[in-house]
């Protein structure tokens, strides 16, 4: 992996546009730069043409959006803030996917409105254990670089930049530079990075892009059926409800409009 200390040499080694090396936080200056960010606006190929440099590099491209007034995720960072904010802690295994996952699952159907019981048909308040791994092996970045594209192409980020991170895995971006898009649900940034982790072994995820609260995923192989996807989309509603609640309603729903057949996966906190 690329640690914080050897950003700024790996970047001067890379041939990459214009850009600018992040070390500021909420809190003040970081002791290392987080990330590398190109100072004009990405183009629907920007997270592609990232890959040679990634190969060579060992930095993660991501693309980083900004909310209606102006604020972008690169200005609204907290590292170290939180337990496990650098990403080890889930890297390491101290933090388990699978009992995050199950933990949530019971505090959201613990308190979720009347009716839940129905709308998680056919599990209700009974988690069902993690999905199992993708039946067939897609191209990883491929399926990140078509999101990529689409992203940018069909404006659903405010003026994207394209950006380098030092991580081990796509995985871990969000958790390595301290993104805040998590914090509103309380919980720390270790099992938000354990599942991601989990999800890319599972499943070939990539973290394409963040805002300051929305969450974007490729995923190379997705579900194929209702049968295949219901599981996904339990753990989707423990990881974050509001994609079921603020959604289709239903989990089934959800399975079917937003999971078979879809490569791109979003979640928001709010």
């Amino acid at each position: 992996m690329a640690g914080a200390r050897d950003l700024r040499s790996l970047v001067a080694s890379a041939d990459l546009p214009p850009g600018t090396l992040i070390d500021r936080t909420m809190l003040g200056r970081w002791h290392a730069p987080l990330l590398w960010r190109a100072d004009s606006p990405a183009g629907p190929d920007a997270w592609e043409r990232m890959l040679p440099v990634r190969d060579g590099t060992g930095l993660w491209p991501v693309l980083l959006g900004r909310d209606g007034r102006g604020t972008r995720v690169e200005d609204d960072l907290l590292p170290g803030a939180v337990p496990g904010a650098d990403g080890a802690e889930a890297a390491d295994g101290a933090v388990d996917a699978g009992d995050v996952l199950a933990r949530w699952w019971a505090e959201h159907t613990a308190r979720g409105p009347a009716g839940d019981a129905e709308a998680l048909r056919p599990y209700g308040a009974r988690w069902p254990g993690p999905a199992p791994p993708a039946a067939e092996a897609g191209d990883p970045d491929a399926a990140a670089a078509g999101v990529a594209r689409s992203l940018v192409a069909h404006g659903t980020l405010r003026d994207p930049r394209i950006a380098l991170v030092p991580a081990r895995h796509s995985g871990e971006v969000p958790t390595a530079i301290g993104w805040t898009g998590t914090l509103a649900c309380g919980d720390g940034a270790a099992p938000f990075g354990a599942v991601l982790r989990s999800w890319e072994e599972r499943f070939g995820i990539r973290v394409v892009a963040l805002e300051l609260d929305v969450l974007h995923l490729s995923v190379p192989s997705p579900p194929r059926d209702l049968a295949e996807a219901l599981p996904l989309a339990a753990e989707h509603f423990a990881f974050c409800p509001a994609v079921v609640r603020q959604g289709p309603g239903t989990l089934a729903r959800y399975a079917e409009k937003w999971l078979i057949g879809r490569d791109h996966w979003s979640f928001w906190w709010d």
